[in-house]
């Protein structure tokens, strides 16, 4: 695979309120963010030129910080603006924007209360999360051997780094394997996502999803419940069962990367993608485009 390194390429990245060149934007080693997960960010989708639902983002960036107790130096409207400036900046009209917060070098130690927080933001080019001619035959996933925390184990309202870890691990994991991603059920042991991407499943042409209580009620997750519910789709969601899998016709992930993906298998689970995932696949393609 031929990959070009992050921290060299062209551009400019947005780094605490000023535009510094791509390849100079660099953190000290012992930054806090970086021993202690003291870190928050954001994934945005930029289509023809606009962020989705950008203040969203921005909000969601915003209440993280405050969710792990990091003074936020900007305001959403401050971060709004940061995020075009960049997108204008970068020239990019389709790509992925990372808005990024952590806590410096200042102090070193679990307790880091005279950290200063620190944000930067990136965008590159990212056509898509997975192959476009697999995404609609639909991407195979395995099981995760990790969990999703209690919801009193963590503070999973948050787009938090430190709660990315066994996500990182389960989907190396499924690659090795020689699958997309990932299957992760929650603490009690029923499904929860897949490692970045909110899941869906279909029976008898109603929607069923897991309740976000211990993940994140993605804002690609809510505007495909919007889509589905104005198409007189049945929404539902509740706990589910991971014997309940054999039960499902159809199944299907959503993310700002993923998007709306349609899923064929979960290991030995076995799915068609059809009407329903394929319709809000292509809806919400039409929706981010502005069609």
């Amino acid at each position: 695979m031929n990959l070009i390194p992050f921290d060299d390429r062209d551009g400019v990245i947005w780094f605490d309120g000023e535009f510094v060149p791509w390849r100079d934007a660099k953190i000290h080693v012992l930054s806090h963010g970086l021993h202690y997960a003291s870190c928050v960010f954001e994934g945005a989708r930029l289509y023809n030129g606009q962020v989705f639902k950008l203040t969203a983002h921005s909000e969601r960036l915003v209440r993280s910080a405050e969710l792990l107790d990091m003074p936020m130096p900007f305001s959403v409207a401050e971060l709004d603006a940061a995020c075009k400036q960049t997108a204008e900046r970068m020239g990019l009209t389709d790509a992925y924007l990372r808005p990024v917060a952590w806590r410096g070098p200042e102090q070193m130690g679990v307790s880091a209360p005279a950290t200063r927080t620190h944000v930067a933001i990136a965008l590159w080019d990212w056509p898509s999360y997975f192959d476009p001619e697999v995404k609609r035959r639909g991407v195979r996933l395995t099981h995760a051997r990790y969990r999703r925390p209690a919801p009193d184990a963590a503070p999973w309202q948050a787009k938090a780094a430190g709660l990315y870890m066994i996500c990182t691990l389960s989907k190396h994991a499924a690659e090795k394997a020689g699958y997309a991603d990932a299957l992760m059920l929650d603490h009690k042991g029923d499904v929860a996502e897949a490692t970045g991407a909110n899941i869906f499943f279909v029976r008898d042409g109603v929607l069923h999803t897991p309740t976000p209580d211990s993940f994140l009620n993605g804002l690609t997750r809510q505007t495909v419940m919007g889509i589905a519910r104005a198409k007189g789709i049945e929404v539902v969601e509740r706990t589910i069962a991971l014997s309940e899998l054999p039960t499902f016709s159809e199944c299907f992930l959503t993310g700002s990367a993923a998007e709306v993906t349609p899923v064929s298998e979960i290991a030995e689970h076995r799915f068609t993608p059809a009407d329903i995932s394929l319709g809000l696949m292509d809806d919400y393609a039409r929706l981010v485009r502005g069609g």
